[in-house]
């Protein structure tokens, strides 16, 4: 079972015991895209690359070397709400790990002769996404969804906002927004908690600063139907809808139905009624995107444009179905033996595991065991499912790039 403390400045130190010869160890950072100003967007993904560009101590080279010499990996990501730097290290080299996390981490100096060059890398990146149609829909798709709103930003930024990005003006989002009390240090591993705790102290010793409070998300757009001309060879597609955040019962209620309608099993009914009856498309899928406020549910497909309407035809029938029409009690209970496997599955995968628990302590959620997840999914009905695909499949939005 886990533990949490909590420093004295406000920062969170989570301790879980695992007898297994490696350790993961990292920081997750209450700061994502929804916390940049206007004229920022993309200094949280920017800020995270330039993390391992320079500290007050080390240069870059030193900061790659220093886990890799024995064998650890680093890595970090981010996402719109927050920002996730961690290490797979042998055990032996917990302190090692902690004392460069924080390093990274409070004491990054962000210098301009680096900036530069990773500022080209992160236009590389923007640049190859636009290569992408099936995943540039998405975040098209955000912006149209939340137009007055950080939410509705690429993570990536744009080449515009990137160019006025300088070292100052990063310091001054840190100072800002990376205030303890928005820090998590995680540390999973046959690992001491009291040498936890020390390591912390001693390394994550900086002063207490007032937390700048995050907004709730701005009103979103009302219904849209978008068409955007691309130069592809498919038609992309993109069905979806936000809502407030669920209840447990209501989100555990779309997770099943959104199993059932378009999850990662073959047998899905948009798979089966799109791809494998019809053959009109390569991939469909339906999928969520939970956030601590608000959560997005989305419907995509690719095909040819000759089989576009013929695609959204099915999928939109196959949508009222399910809003009007009960699941029956025998693919009720295939359902739920699927997704009881899939999870069950996905609890095995040490490293997904542990960041989905320092994301839900990070945001203060309730923690829920398997045993606890798996009993409220026994106990949905078909009404419940009726009742979600009614929350979820009303009043929709689309864009299409074609």
């Amino acid at each position: 079972m886990y533990t949490v403390h909590t420093l004295g400045n406000g920062l969170r130190v989570m301790h879980l015991y695992s007898k297994m010869p490696i350790a993961y160890v990292g920081v997750a950072i209450d700061v994502g895209t929804r916390d940049e100003q206007e004229d920022e967007s993309g200094m949280a993904h920017f800020t995270e690359h330039m993390m391992f560009k320079g500290t007050l101590k080390r240069r870059a080279w030193q900061i790659i070397k220093r886990l890799e010499n024995v064998g650890g990996q680093m890595d970090a990501y981010t996402t719109k709400e927050d920002t996730y730097v961690y290490s797979i290290v042998p055990t032996q080299f917990v302190a090692r790990s902690v004392e460069l996390l924080a390093d990274v981490v409070l004491n990054s100096i962000f210098p301009d002769e680096e900036l530069e060059k990773e500022r080209v890398v992160v236009l590389d990146e923007i640049d190859s996404y636009k290569d992408s149609p099936s995943e540039l829909i998405f975040d098209e798709f955000d912006e149209h969804l939340f137009p007055s709103d950080p939410m509705g930003r690429p993570i990536l930024g744009s080449d515009q906002s990137l160019k006025t990005f300088d070292s100052q003006r990063m310091r001054r989002f840190v100072d800002r927004c990376y205030t303890p009390d928005r820090l998590l240090l995680f540390c999973v591993g046959d690992v001491d908690e009291n040498a936890l705790l020390r390591l912390a102290e001693r390394h994550f010793n900086v002063p207490c600063r007032d937390s700048v409070a995050r907004s709730a998300v701005v009103a979103k757009s009302p219904r849209f139907d978008a068409n955007v001309k691309m130069d592809t060879n498919q038609v992309h597609c993109v069905i979806g809808t936000s809502l407030d955040y669920p209840t447990a019962n209501e989100r555990h209620a779309a997770i099943l139905l959104n199993n059932i309608l378009g999850g990662p099993n073959m047998s899905s009914l948009l798979n089966m009624a799109i791809r494998e009856r019809h053959g009109y498309c390569y991939t469909v899928e339906s999928s969520f995107v939970w956030y601590v406020d608000t959560a997005v549910w989305t419907l995509y497909f690719g095909c040819d444009p000759e089989n576009r309407r013929k695609a959204y035809s099915l999928a939109m029938h196959t949508l009222e179905s399910l809003k009007n029409t009960p699941i029956t009690p025998r693919h009720l209970a295939i359902a739920k033996r699927q997704l009881r496997g899939q999870v069950l599955i996905g609890s095995q995968n040490k490293e997904s595991v542990i960041l989905a628990l320092s994301k839900k302590l990070l945001h203060h959620e309730v923690v829920r065991t398997n045993e606890e997840i798996l009993a409220d999914i026994d106990k949905l009905t078909a009404d419940d499912l009726m009742r979600s695909a009614n929350t979820l499949f009303s009043n929709l939005s689309t864009l299409t790039y074609q």
